[in-house]
């Protein structure tokens, strides 16, 4: 096939362990996902209805590069997340159907102009300027989930120029990844090569230029980068 200007790359990630990689599809965010998180942005969990965006494929930022300060903003926010990347799709899936579909597991970072998001809540607009701009999805390594024993107990963190900003075991989520993916299908029909970000604990805060961090998925997975 001949197209009239060049194809756009596909956008990867890395997989630990292996020289292949892993190609991404969409990326979709469950919002509000941890109840701290959600009550120290002033906001409610609705357990009966997850809240889901999306962010552009080519906004994953991988293999550790340095991610850019994005324009227009004044309040760049981390949001460290578990990231689980799906070998199989389908829709209207039970839980134990959607179980079978992860193919791996990272952690991330669903990067926030926060001041944009305000903006846009308070004039009741939608948060794309907000999370699906460019460079907005820091992401590990994938790490196949048959190499994985993930459990309540799993630690999620971030460290910001070696000081720990968000700490959390995966028991403290509201919606599991079964149940995520479940809803997910409910919405869209999930393929393989999806990444879905599954929410942030407590602990968001700004991010400066020259800023390191340090991402782990402890015993999982882990992404280093820095804020340029």
């Amino acid at each position: 096939m001949t197209y009239i200007i060049p194809p756009p790359i596909l956008p990867s990630l890395p997989i630990i362990g292996s020289d292949q990689r892993f190609p991404i599809r969409r990326v979709f965010c469950i919002g509000r996902n941890y109840a701290e998180h959600a009550r120290e942005m002033g906001a409610s969990v609705d357990t009966a209805a997850p809240m889901f965006f999306c962010k552009p494929a080519d906004a994953v930022v991988s293999d550790g590069a340095d991610v850019p300060y994005p324009q227009a903003t004044s309040d760049l926010h981390h949001e460290v997340e578990m990231v689980v990347a799906l070998g199989g799709g389908g829709h209207d899936l039970t839980p134990e159907q959607a179980s079978s579909l992860v193919w791996g597991y990272g952690v991330g970072l669903d990067l926030t102009r926060r001041d944009l998001q305000a903006q846009a809540k308070a004039k009741g607009h939608p948060w794309d300027v907000a999370k699906a701009f460019d460079h907005s999805a820091p992401v590990s390594a994938l790490r196949a989930a048959t190499e994985v024993a993930l459990d309540a107990s799993s630690v999620l963190r971030l460290s910001v120029n070696g000081e720990l900003r968000q700490q959390t075991t995966l028991g403290e989520m509201v919606h599991s990844v079964p149940q995520i993916i479940a809803a997910l299908s409910t919405l869209f029909e999930l393929k393989a090569g999806d990444l879905i970000f599954t929410g942030t604990p407590a602990g968001v805060a700004a991010l400066q230029r020259g800023d390191r961090f340090h991402a782990e998925l402890v015993g999982v997975a882990e992404l280093d980068g820095r804020i340029v």
